[in-house]
Order: C-alpha cells, then sequence, then structure tokens
C-alpha cells in the first residue's frame, strides 16, 4: 500500500470553506477511485488552522490516477489561494501487511 500525508496551514480567513471543499474532495476519491482506500482529514483541536491529511492507496500508480481526476484538480484550484504552506510526504505501508 502506498501512504500519503499532506499537512495544510490554512489561512484563518479561508478555514471554513477549505474544510467543506476538502470533505468533498475525500469524500469524492473514497467513492470514485477504486485504487483509493483510505482518506482521512484531521484538522488541529487548538485551532491553529491546520488540517492533515492520511490517505492510502492500492498504490503510488493509483495515487497519481487521484492527482489527474477532475474533482482532484478543481479542488486544487479552488483552494490554492487559501493555503499558507503545504507538506506532502510518501511512505510504503509496513504493517499490516496490504
Amino acid at each position: 500500500m502506498y501512504v500519503v500525508t499532506v499537512l495544510f496551514k490554512i489561512h484563518p480567513a479561508n478555514y471554513g470553506a477549505f474544510m467543506q471543499a476538502m470533505v468533498g474532495n475525500a469524500r469524492t476519491s473514497l467513492q470514485d477511485e477504486p485504487g483509493c482506500h483510505q482518506f482521512d482529514v484531521c484538522e488541529s483541536p487548538a485551532g491553529e488552522h491546520s488540517v492533515y491529511l492520511y490517505e492510502l492507496y492500492e498504490d503510488e500508480a493509483a495515487f497519481r490516477a487521484h492527482l489527474g481526476t477532475p474533482h482532484f484538480l478543481q479542488f486544487n484550484e479552488l483552494t490554492l489561494p487559501w493555503v499558507a504552506t503545504k507538506s506532502v510526504a510518501t511512505y510504503q505501508r509496513a504493517w499490516p501487511a496490504p
């Protein structure tokens, strides 16, 4: 399994709209992409306007396909001005085994 983590810091004025768009993106990814197995959207309980994603894909090809979907491209274009910082990391899941 291919793991993708993303940490966003969102401009405070755009946080609510960002979260609405992010949840829609996550929901559509899980519903429409057979290679997407998990898409967790987490927010800081301290109100820091930070959002953490944990995404689990069948393989790297499934993640690359996700990046080309119309719903992701629309989400990315819409939210780009709302993002102060974004950090992406990828991993191979070691346990539990797929």
